[in-house]
């Protein structure tokens, strides 16, 4: 299972995630995706700790907790969804090859 972190102020490492959570559990893993254009940070995080249990506990305790001036968002992440739906949505909805 992983974290959703959102709502996260744009200042905020890596390092700062890791000592937060580091008081559930074990972290395993932080990712903080990047604006491919910018490469400002998205404003969103995924979390692993390691175990379900600990996942748990960070999410009840930090769901809606005020953070570096932001309210959390925390919940279970959810599975990515395919794009390939809005990749055609951009060619009103045929697919064109040259």
């Amino acid at each position: 299972m992983s974290i959703y972190v959102g709502n996260l102020s744009y200042q905020v490492t890596q390092e700062d995630l890791e000592q937060v959570f580091a008081e559930y559990g074990k972290v395993q893993n932080v990712t903080l995706p990047v604006d491919r254009e910018t490469g400002r940070m998205r404003g969103f995080a995924f979390v692993e700790l390691e175990s379900d249990t600990e996942e748990t506990a960070a999410i009840e305790a930090l769901d809606g907790a005020e953070w570096m001036g932001r309210d959390l968002r925390v919940s279970k992440a959810r599975p990515r969804e395919n794009n390939n739906n809005r990749r055609s949505a951009s060619f009103g909805g045929e697919r064109r090859y040259r």
